[in-house]
């Protein structure tokens, strides 16, 4: 597994007006190997941008980011992107969904479909190899963009907020799956969230943000993850109101000191 070293990390960009914004500012975090972090904070601060960074997918203006022992320079074999909305192929059933990845990479065509139809299986989805992401529910498209990672054996997945379109009973039927799955995998995980709860729940570290530009406000430790009980423990309420006033902090301009 690969951890994830983000350091003096900035962005800027040029709008359509021909303004420059500054989306991140001096942003360092580490993330080590098999760890599961999550990401909150207000809309806008930067944190969909920070996994575009990591996955490769645009460069940061300033600083570096490493995953394991490389600088990111571009798209990443073993770094698996699912955006908001799970960015399925809606021409491709799941079987294609889930070998897209292999696809990418010039995996021989039997040897992706079998690695795709193993990801299915763990996820739950089997019997639906051959359905288009229309003909599925929102937790099952979730889970399909989950099984592309899975069956390109990707060592590190960001996910930024997969479960905010769904209702609240589904969500947390897909909380579990991913929990299930980082425990089983041990996959470095980054999760962007807006839900207190769901940070609570699968980060062991919850980064809390400050309003744009993006920097880290505060950093909670929250080493309960996965144990049982946890969800229904005075120690999750309490976990969850400590994150809620460092949110509170950080949108009045304060930073807090990790907890």
């Amino acid at each position: 597994m690969a951890g994830l070293d983000i350091d003096g990390v900035g962005l800027v960009y040029r709008g359509v007006d021909g303004r420059e914004t500054v989306a991140l500012d001096g942003l360092t975090l580490h993330v080590a190997a098999g760890e599961s972090v999550c990401l909150i904070g207000p809309s806008g601060c930067g944190k969909s941008s920070l996994l575009e960074l990591i996955a490769g997918l645009r460069a940061p203006t300033s600083g570096r980011i490493r995953v394991g022992e490389h600088e990111v320079a571009g798209p990443r074999r073993g770094t698996g992107y699912i955006p908001q909305g799970g960015g399925l192929l809606p021409w491709r059933d799941a079987l294609g969904n889930a070998a897209l990845g292999l696809v990418v990479q010039h995996v021989a065509r039997a040897e992706r479909e079998a690695a795709a139809a193993a990801a299915l299986a763990r996820v739950g989805l089997g019997d639906r190899a051959r359905s288009y992401p229309a003909e599925l529910s929102g937790g099952m498209r979730q889970r399909l963009a989950l099984a592309r990672c899975l069956a390109a054996q990707c060592d590190v997945i960001l996910a930024d907020e997969p479960f905010s379109a769904l209702d609240a009973l589904t969500r947390e039927q897909m909380q579990a799956v991913v929990l299930e799955l980082w425990r089983a995998i041990g996959y470095t995980q980054v999760m962007v969230t807006h839900s207190v709860e769901e940070a609570c729940w699968l980060g062991q570290r919850v980064v809390v943000w400050t309003a744009g530009p993006g920097r880290v406000s505060a950093i909670v430790d929250n080493p309960d993850v996965g144990t049982d009980g946890w969800r229904s423990s005075a120690g999750f309420a309490a976990r969850c109101a400590r994150v809620r006033a460092l949110l509170d902090e950080a949108a009045r301009g304060g930073t807090g000191p990790g907890s």
